[in-house]
């Protein structure tokens, strides 16, 4: 289970206890231990970055320090990070199979892409993982995205588990953000919106109380337990944290809770979108 995600490049042989680990050093450094580190992931995060670019870069010497430093020797899962509209995904697919067949990368991965991109790229390569915002409060990916990847054999790996913060019940509509916050421009994290759906942070608390866990450790379970192939993703850089979201990993829904959980999810109605538009333009294609 991947409970922190890889941050940059940094070197994680230093033990846990030298005086030059910060906070952040020292839950990556945890998390590596604990196996919770995607190693060897490697991201395309620029949407319009070109196939000539993608080979290039993989060919870099930048790709040859971030794979020392992750002392390995290839890439085990490589995403495009998001689908660009101006690129027939069939020949991002194609570029990706070349990789592979040269030993650079193993596996291919997407991320928020609609259900005939992934068949169009997967007819190409197959497609390992696709990673998408998955969560009791963002559950799009239930109409047809699960449906095609179960049918695929595609692993998904949910983003935002814990709804960017707001399903751990430590965000209320009186939270002030900082300016360089992204939630300060994402419309559910309006304070109106925040108020509004409050009662998809009360559901996972109440059932927290009753299985003596957190409202965190909840959202990660039923995740976990909507599918064997559902892997998420939440980030942190607090020791405690990484703690408290693996003890999700202890957490056992009877077939009578998850009925529970979502009709009672169902009577909801979540207020705001989860992106700005100009970013939701970029999701589902």
């Amino acid at each position: 289970m991947a409970l922190i995600s890889q941050r940059g490049n940094r070197p994680k042989t230093r033990p846990l206890t030298s005086p030059e680990d910060s906070v952040d050093d020292l839950a990556l450094n945890q998390a590596t231990q604990k196996g919770n580190v995607l190693r060897g992931v490697q991201q395309v995060h620029e949407p319009t970055a070109c196939i000539e670019q993608l080979r290039r870069g993989l060919a870099g010497g930048h790709r040859r320090t971030s794979l020392k430093r992750l002392k390995t020797d290839v890439i085990d899962l490589f995403y495009q990070h998001r689908v660009d509209p101006n690129v027939p995904i069939e020949d991002v697919a194609g570029a990706v199979k070349d990789l592979i067949q040269q030993g650079k990368v193993k596996h291919f991965g997407l991320s928020e892409a609609g259900v005939q991109t992934i068949r169009r790229a997967h007819a190409v390569q197959p497609v390992a993982a696709l990673q998408s915002e998955y969560s009791l409060w963002s559950r799009e990916p239930e109409a047809e995205v699960l449906p095609t990847l179960e049918e695929l054999g595609i692993g998904f790996v949910p983003f935002s588990p814990l709804g960017r913060g707001f399903l751990t019940g430590k965000i209320t509509e009186d939270t002030k953000f900082d300016s360089t916050d992204f939630r300060t421009v994402v419309p559910r994290f309006t304070p109106e919106n925040r108020k509004a759906n409050q009662a998809l942070v009360d559901l996972p608390g109440r059932i927290a109380e009753q299985k003596k866990a957190t409202p965190a450790q909840i959202a990660l379970a039923w995740l976990l337990a909507q599918k064997p192939w559902i892997v998420p993703i939440p980030g942190t850089t607090k020791l405690s944290r990484l703690d408290e979201n693996n003890g999700s990993l202890a957490i056992k829904f009877t077939s009578d809770d998850l009925r529970e959980i979502d009709s009672a999810a169902s009577k909801i109605t979540v207020q705001g979108d989860r992106y700005p538009e100009r970013v939701l333009r970029m999701s589902g294609r």
